[in-house]
């Protein structure tokens, strides 16, 4: 599905428009993510800064250093909590859009699960995907299969 994408929190208070396609799409299965969401995995999709639009309201910021030392920096609604995209500091210029907060997410098929050796016991890791143990030596591994994938579907469907 090509962009513009909009998204936003739970409550409705923030609202945004991704005009760029993603770089990439996965699955983190790490302990730090499934503690953090509640869950057994987060999805992040990477992005160009550039490409997030704010269209309404003011996230709020937060920091906090992982046990490995790495700060994960955060933006999030101030009334219901929703977790939207987060800021990597080494990485200014992108951004790691949590696209549960999308809109239309019957698109989303992440090309890959990391930190698979993590991950809850009764969850199935596809084998079709990009899957790695820890973190992938290279993050382009992840943003080429995206691409790669990309053009053979618009190749399939035009």
């Amino acid at each position: 599905m090509p962009a513009p994408y909009d998204g936003g929190c739970l409550c409705g208070l923030i609202r945004y428009r991704l005009t760029d396609e993603p770089l990439t799409l996965c699955a983190c299965h790490c302990t730090d993510c499934q503690r953090l969401t509640g869950s057994a995995f987060a999805l992040s999709m990477i992005m160009l800064k550039s490409g997030l639009h704010l269209l309404q309201g003011e996230p709020r910021a937060y920091a906090v250093t992982l046990s490995d030392g790495r700060e994960l920096r955060e933006k999030f609604c101030g009334e219901c909590s929703t977790r939207l995209w987060g800021e990597p500091p080494k990485f200014h210029q992108i951004v790691v859009i949590r696209p549960g907060t999308l809109d239309d997410t019957t698109w989303l098929h992440p090309i890959g699960h990391i930190w698979t050796r993590s991950a809850q016991p009764w969850v199935s890791i596809p084998k079709d995907t990009l899957n790695f143990e820890g973190q992938p030596d290279d993050p382009m591994v992840l943003i080429n299969a995206w691409r790669d994938r990309a053009t053979r579907e618009r190749s399939a469907g035009g």
